[in-house]
């Protein structure tokens, strides 16, 4: 009996942890591009996040040399002009950063660092409550997500849960 107990304690542990694991997501700013001034403009962090879908918990990673650009999280009024006298918390100016999307809703981030925002050096990305959820409404509807290489590190924790529950269960049948 209390064998069978254990077995259910770590089959719901692991579960938990599965869903917490796969409920946040990494995602590399840019993927291999890093955070930098773009050589397509401002086109190319908006055809990146269009791929990807954000969700409260998930990590926004700008890659970036320290002092060579920065992270802001600006309004959309701001975003849109690129004036960073009133950023939303801190400039982040160590690289890479990492930032944990805390709230739903539109985020706006930016570079600092000379013209580099007006230079495309931007991102724009719509945050959901919960994962499959739509997130609050704008006045523009987001593309479609598009199949392919997101940054995260959910398929690998999935393979190992599986893996740690195949040797759990192999002790106890």
């Amino acid at each position: 009996m209390a064998r069978l107990m254990s077995m259910a304690v770590i089959v719901v542990v692991l579960a938990a942890m599965m869903h917490y694991s796969a409920a946040q997501t990494e995602h590399v700013v840019g993927d291999s591009t890093g955070w930098t001034v773009p050589q397509g403009g401002a086109a190319t962090y908006t055809s990146w996040a269009s791929g990807k879908q954000f969700v409260v918990g998930d990590t926004l990673v700008f890659n970036f040399a320290t002092n060579a650009h920065d992270v802001a999280e600006l309004s959309k009024e701001s975003f849109d002009a690129c004036d960073f006298s009133s950023t939303i918390g801190s400039i982040i100016t160590t690289g890479p950063a990492n930032i944990t999307l805390a709230t739903a809703g539109n985020h706006y981030y930016v570079c600092t660092i000379g013209s580099h925002c007006t230079s495309g050096q931007k991102l724009a990305i719509s945050v959901s409550a919960t994962p499959g959820a739509s997130p609050p409404s704008s006045s523009t509807a987001p593309p479609p997500p598009s199949q392919g290489g997101d940054s995260s590190s959910s398929t690998v924790f999935a393979s190992v849960f599986v893996s740690l529950v195949s040797l759990v269960m192999s002790f106890f049948l």
